[in-house]
C-alpha cells in the first residue's frame, strides 16, 4: 500500500496528515508551531504516524507547506499553501470553486477550477484584526482561553462595533468597552463581525463564486461559518472540527500521491522494449 505524509508549518500551528493511497486518512496530529520548526516539524510527524501506527519507512513521499516549509528537512518536496489548501478543500467538497482561509496570522481567499487550479486569489496579511491571532488575544485579554470561545458566544445577546482596520485600534475599543460594562461575549461578537466582514470583501475581491469553502481553527466556532453564509446568501462547506485545520496538510498528501503516479509513469515511459 503506497502511503505519503503532508505537513503543514502553519505560522500558529502545525499539522501532519498520514494518507494511503485510495485516499483513507490513516493518521493526523497537530501542535503549536514555536520557534524550534525543524524539530516541531519532526515531532508532529511523528505524532502523526504513532496515530497510524505506521514509521517513517512506510512512507512514500513527504510534502510540506506553509510558511515554515522549507524548514521541514525530511521533506521530499514543498508547495504553496494555496496550492495545498485548493487541493485539500477539493478533495473534501469536489464542487469547491472559492476558498476562505482563515489562518492565526493570515487570512487569504482564492478562486479555483474544479480541477482544484487556483485562478485567482488575495491575501490580507498587513493587520492582525483580519485573522485568528487577533480573536484569540481578544478572548485571552478578557480571561477567556481559546477553546472557552465557542461557549461564550452562546451567551452574547448582542455585539458592539470593534475595528476591522487596525488590530491596535480594536485592541483599544475591546478596553474601552470593558470599562464601559460590556459583556464578554457581545465584545467577542463584535470582533467575530468584524473579522467576517472583512473576510467576504476578500472574497468579493477574487469573484467569488459557490461553492464556498470555508477553513481554518475559527471555523470551530460555529458563529463565523453562519455570518459568511448569511451576507453570502449561500449556505457554505466547511470541515469536520477534526479536519478543519488539516486541510493544507491534507493537501500536500493528495500532492504526494500525484508526484508518486507521475514518477511511475515517466520511468515505464523511459523503459526499455523488450
Amino acid at each position: 500500500m503506497t502511503i505519503t505524509a503532508g505537513i503543514d508549518v502553519g505560522s500558529t500551528y502545525t499539522k501532519a496528515i498520514i494518507q494511503a493511497r485510495d485516499g483513507t486518512i490513516l493518521g493526523r496530529a497537530m501542535g503549536p508551531t514555536g520557534f524550534k520548526l525543524q524539530q516541531l516539524a519532526r515531532t508532529v510527524y511523528g505524532m502523526a504516524l504513532d496515530d497510524a501506527s505506521l514509521g517513517e519507512g512506510d512512507i512514500s513521499y513527504v510534502i510540506a507547506t506553509g510558511a515554515g516549509r522549507h524548514q521541514v528537512d525530511f521533506k521530499d518536496l514543498h508547495v504553496t499553501d494555496l496550492t495545498a489548501c485548493a487541493r485539500g478543500a477539493n478533495f473534501l467538497f469536489p464542487g469547491t470553486r472559492t476558498i476562505l482561509d482563515v489562518g492565526g496570522q493570515t487570512m487569504k481567499a482564492s478562486r479555483v477550477d474544479e480541477a482544484a487550479k487556483v485562478l485567482s486569489f488575495r491575501l490580507n496579511d498587513k493587520c492582525a484584526a483580519g485573522t485568528g491571532a487577533f480573536l484569540e488575544k481578544t478572548a485571552r485579554y478578557m480571561g477567556y482561553r481559546t477553546e472557552e470561545i465557542g461557549a461564550l458566544m452562546t451567551t452574547s445577546k448582542g455585539s458592539v462595533p470593534i475595528s476591522g482596520v487596525c488590530a491596535v485600534f480594536a485592541e483599544s475599543e475591546v478596553i474601552n468597552h470593558l470599562s464601559l460594562g460590556t459583556a464578554p461575549a457581545d465584545i467577542m461578537q463584535g470582533a467575530i463581525e468584524s473579522l467576517t466582514s472583512r473576510s467576504v470583501q476578500l472574497m468579493k475581491r477574487v469573484r467569488a463564486e459557490p461553492e464556498f469553502t470555508l477553513i481554518g481553527g475559527i471555523l470551530r466556532f460555529q458563529t463565523m461559518g453562519q455570518l459568511v453564509s448569511e451576507i453570502l446568501e449561500s449556505d457554505v462547506n466547511i470541515p469536520d472540527t477534526d479536519m478543519v485545520q488539516h486541510v493544507q496538510a491534507l493537501g500536500c498528501a493528495i500532492l504526494g500521491h500525484r508526484r508518486l503516479e507521475k514518477i511511475r509513469t515517466e520511468a515505464d515511459a523511459s523503459a526499455p522494449v523488450r
